[in-house]
């Protein structure tokens, strides 16, 4: 009852009959890993959790989209809905552990090559977040259609641009994207265009700003945590619109000194900008960022 909770279904009472054999057999597997020493009981929480918040998003968006068709078909909705599910379900189950194997492989390249392949804790990481402007003012004069394809366009491309760069997109907050990269100049490249492409007048890509942080970074089931997330959360809140706000640690790794003048960089220019002072921060060092042209 435990992970059924977990898992984000509500309690149940003894005499009520939900479980099926699909259930048992679940239980099982879980119990195996247990007793194989890969899951810990707090392990095991966690993951169970994870997938609960995750596969529900998941199956919230496809049931709205199967309903969706049933009712685009002219049909009865119940009928529809269970043709639809017949034909559908075992493909899309199909290609969700085609997609899971292939993350599987490519986390596990990562594994392989990093400093403590062993390490579940704190790594070193290039931490971005990037968010649009004028987001509140723009959606009040959106519909409800246009809003959804206005931000799943920006996720869709954001998410595209940053995986070309080697980066990965650790979650979407509404208006906003949070993403990571092992190497600093790439996550740098990736903010510059996103912003870009923002400034471009003919370009549908909304107008964003980027806050940009790097040191160790804690991670735990797909997310980061710590005081460079911190960080780059609070220079993305100060940047102005169009512009790359980087840490002291990003500093330092784009150009090899901890200097604070200026330096000379081939491709971009620094501006050091006066001591921030933001939440659960007096005196933030922070560089402004621009290509070199």
């Amino acid at each position: 009852m435990r992970l059924w909770a977990l898992l984000g279904f509500a309690q149940v009472a003894d005499d009520e009959v939900v479980f099926t054999q699909a259930d048992v057999d679940a239980l099982r597997a879980a119990q195996d890993l247990v007793e194989l020493g890969i899951l810990s009981a707090e392990r095991q929480e966690a993951l169970v959790r994870t997938w609960g918040r995750s596969f529900a998003r998941l199956a919230d968006w496809q049931t709205s989209l199967l309903a969706t068709v049933a009712l685009e078909s002219g049909a009865d909705l119940d009928e529809s809905m269970a043709a639809l599910a017949s034909e559908v379900v075992p493909r899309v189950e199909a290609l969700q552990s085609y997609v899971w194997r292939r993350h599987l492989v490519s986390a596990g390249a990562r594994r392989l090559t990093s400093a403590d392949p062993t390490s579940s804790g704190s790594a070193p990481l290039t931490v971005v977040f990037v968010d649009i402007v004028g987001y509140t003012s723009r959606s009040k004069s959106l519909t409800e259609h246009e809003l959804v394809e206005w931000i799943e366009r920006f996720e869709s491309e954001t998410t595209a641009l940053v995986a070309a760069q080697g980066g990965r997109i650790i979650k979407n907050i509404g208006d906003e994207v949070l993403f990571v990269a092992d190497d600093t100049r790439a996550a740098l490249d990736a903010a510059l265009e996103l912003c870009r492409r923002g400034s471009g007048a003919d370009d549908p890509f909304p107008e964003v700003r980027a806050g940009l942080a790097h040191g160790e970074t804690v991670r735990r089931l797909g997310d980061v945590y710590g005081e460079t997330v911190n960080i780059a959360a609070r220079l993305t809140s100060v940047a102005r619109p169009g512009t790359v706000l980087v840490d002291r640690g990003a500093y330092e790794a784009l150009t090899g000194t901890s200097e604070d003048d200026d330096v000379h960089h081939p491709d971009f220019q620094f501006r050091r900008l006066k001591r921030l002072s933001v939440k659960g921060y007096s005196r933030l060092a922070a560089w402004a960022v621009r290509p070199r042209t």
